[in-house]
């Protein structure tokens, strides 16, 4: 089969028979066919459901190549220089190419031999990397640009010189040509009818398929972890995990995921999933599921996102486990939530969070990577108006297709070259399944998202506002660790260093290898890459790595020893409480966009927000038996929580003291729980036209022994916010 796979191209057409050949022209008869079917159907498709700007240049790549022509047309001497190396090139390269001499393949693109083997080939080869250079080369001479659009030019030129590889075009790729060859013309027919499906599953668009998505399922093969379903609103749905120990930590985990993609990349199987091993440490983990924007959710903001998944979901873990605080994760767009969240706490003495962990999370974007490309003031005015022309939403495939051409090589003409020139059928990969799965997200957030963060950087710089507060990064002195990848392309690490650097606290910073997946997802028992740490935190990236310690493998343990002190002593685990929600992974995370576009609906029944009921369990005058844990959940019977200060009380606390305790109690039941603050009621809260989106339900999230009274009795919500807070439907139904 070796031989057989390197023959050459003139090897190959030297065998082909008369028979082989008809069969190959019956063949192209029918791929002519296909190709005009293919046709068809593209043009009739004149309106794909998803809208796009209007604007011939979006993203302003003429505006960028206009600057790079004056820039160069004022250094004449550059431009000079820049040709002569282009023509010695060529001088060279004729040169090469008459004495036979043959030069290293480093492009994976063109690993077929026949690029080596074949001088016609090997000439366009070397002629496609010559011009590549040259044309990035006119870019590094253009010193009087901008670096904004500088880096918008190089990033268009890059483009450019990607998609035009000989490995592109049929008739110049000699791997397309073998298959064709080889397969009687199939390969080609296969090929079309390739394009053809993924035209039909873009509904109008090319969507290319990277994967077979056939053999997965959410919940069945992916996103696996045994858990359940322990809270929901509108936003979110809160999944707490089966603990797999006799014993765990008392101080709970909560991770908030980017609602970019979906968080299941945390837990794609048994043998790299992060939420298992997290809690194969004896760790009560929490996770955020985000809800996919639908007409529903369309119009909520920066901080509904806040209040209805930072603030409610803290409330809600600390309800059900009975500690007074947890530790948090943030991953990418969720930890620069969080950051936002933190510091909004600090400012209001909330300290129910006692230390966070950020992975490939940016929050200074002053050099945020290739997506400043489409940040700028014009293209964010384009982006506008496509969430504009989607009805509020801003489409989760558009985002796929934005993230995709960040690497058009690997996630782009890889694919082009495969599916559609040799026929192929993509192959299951989970990976690339998650990766397929997009979400669409509300407008409103995600202007803030590019305007205020990447436009105008106003986290870093302390002008960032939270629920109408302004907050400042310097206030979380909690202590912290940042987590970056040496190869991420999409928070660069240099820039993440940038945001450790504006906290107030304790910041560990560990730098882990590979890319903005490979390099966070990466189990230990996979002994890839490696990571390197440091306990300083010098001014600059580059002195930080010059004293940092290389470790093999998997940066997770390094971590665990930080996370592990701050995580309480152990208690006894218990299983987690079923709330009638259902079993993990919940509804959320199984809607896709094109459910979602045929108008499905996710699971409708929303909680009440827990009430945490620690001044009733003060007064209890017998202590609970010592083998019973400090941190006991909810009884979902009785509704109250037994917490290890209930049981100190009970203990030592004569019968007098308790009856004092219980007259005070009933006396000032808001005061028994003051030093915990609950999402709806921290400090100096906002106007009352926020309180309906504190948390989805009749009641707002009293303070801890508040009574059970519904929140639109005492309190009238504006008719704008209804919608969002559900007040009108937010009864758990039957």
């Amino acid at each position: 089969m070796a031989n057989k796979e390197n023959r050459s191209l003139n090897n190959i057409l030297a065998e082909q028979s008369p028979a082989q050949l008809q069969a190959l022209g019956i063949s192209l008869a029918e791929a002519a066919a296909e190709s005009q079917a293919l046709l068809s159907e593209v043009m009739a498709t004149t309106q794909p459901q998803i809208s796009s700007s209007k604007k011939a240049d979006p993203f302003g790549m003429m505006g960028a190549y206009g600057k790079l022509g004056q820039s160069l047309a004022t250094n004449p001497q550059a431009l000079m220089n820049a040709n002569i190396d282009l023509w010695m090139g060529w001088v060279n390269l004729w040169k090469d190419f008459t004495l036979g001499e043959m030069s290293e393949v480093k492009d994976r693109r063109f690993s077929d031999p026949e690029w080596s083997a074949n001088p016609a080939f090997e000439f366009m080869r070397k002629a496609y990397e010559l011009n590549s250079s040259w044309m990035m080369s006119l870019l590094e001479s253009a010193d009087e640009m901008s670096i904004a659009d500088k880096r918008k030019a190089q990033f268009y030129t890059r483009q450019t010189i990607d998609a035009l590889s000989p490995t592109n075009f049929f008739a110049t790729n000699p791997a397309a040509l073998k298959a064709m060859l080889d397969t009687g013309g199939q390969s080609l027919v296969d090929g079309l009818r390739n394009a053809r499906k993924d035209i039909e599953r873009g509904r109008g668009r090319l969507s290319i398929s990277q994967t077979d998505e056939t053999p997965f399922e959410v919940g069945v093969n992916v996103a696996t972890a045994p858990g359940k379903v322990v809270y929901r609103n509108k936003l979110i749905e809160l999944l707490q995990f089966e603990p797999t120990t006799k014993k765990v930590h008392q101080r709970p985990l909560l991770i908030f995921p980017p609602w970019i993609n979906k968080y299941y990349i945390m837990d794609l199987r048994e043998e790299n999933s992060l939420i298992r091993w997290l809690v194969g440490q004896g760790l009560t983990v929490f996770v955020v599921s985000w809800r996919s924007a639908d007409e529903v959710t369309r119009d909520y903001t920066w901080d509904d996102y806040i209040e209805q998944g930072v603030m409610a979901a803290t409330h809600e873990v600390l309800a059900k486990t009975g500690s007074d605080d947890l530790n948090a994760v943030g991953y990418c767009i969720g930890g620069s939530l969080l950051t936002g969240a933190l510091a909004y706490m600090a400012k209001k003495d909330d300290k129910r969070i006692q230390s966070a962990t950020f992975f490939a999370s940016q929050s200074d974007f002053t050099d945020a990577g290739d997506l400043m490309v489409f940040t700028d003031e014009a293209s964010r005015a384009s982006i506008d108006q496509v969430i504009t022309s989607n009805d509020g939403i801003m489409p989760g495939e558009m985002m796929g297709e934005t993230f995709n051409w960040l690497r058009p090589v690997d996630l782009v003409w890889r694919y082009v070259v495969d599916n559609y020139m040799l026929g192929k059928k993509p192959r299951p990969f989970d990976l690339l399944y998650w990766n397929a799965d997009q979400t669409n997200i509300p407008g409103e957030t995600h202007r803030t998202y590019l305007n205020d963060l990447y436009g105008d950087n106003k986290l870093s710089k302390g002008q960032f506002e939270v629920l109408g507060e302004q907050i400042s990064m310097g206030d979380i002195k909690i202590p912290v660790t940042v987590q970056a990848s040496r190869e991420d392309h999409i928070c660069p690490w240099h820039s993440i260093y940038r945001g450790a650097q504006k906290y107030g606290g304790d910041v560990n910073l560990i730098l882990a290898g590979s890319g903005h997946i490979a390099g966070v997802i990466n189990h230990p028992s996979a002994e890839k890459y490696q990571h390197w740490t440091n306990d300083g935190l010098p001014d600059t990236p580059e002195k930080w790595l010059a004293g940092a310690e290389e470790g093999k493998g998997s940066w997770w343990p390094s971590w665990w020893t930080w996370l592990k002190p701050k995580s309480g002593p152990e208690v006894e685990a218990r299983p987690v409480e079923d709330t009638g929600l259902g079993d993990a992974p919940g509804t959320y995370v199984k809607m896709r966009l094109g459910s979602i576009a045929k108008g499905e609906k996710p699971a409708d029944t929303y909680s009440e927000p827990s009430v945490i009921k620690k001044a009733a369990t003060a007064s209890k005058p017998k202590p609970k038996p010592a083998s019973k844990p400090a941190t006991a959940r909810a009884s979902s019977k009785s509704g109250s929580t037994k917490t290890a200060a209930a049981k100190a009380s009970g203990a030592k606390k004569t019968a007098a003291v308790t009856s004092k305790t219980k007259t005070a109690a009933a006396k000032k039941p808001s005061e028994s729980a003051t030093a915990k603050k609950s999402p709806a009621n921290g400090a100096k809260k906002p106007a009352a036209s926020k309180s309906s989106k504190t948390a989805v339900g009749n009641k707002a999230p009293a303070k801890n022994a508040a009574p059970k009274k519904p929140a639109a009795s005492s309190r009238k919500k504006p008719a704008s916010r209804q919608g969002k807070s559900g007040n009108s439907a937010s009864s758990p139904k039957a």
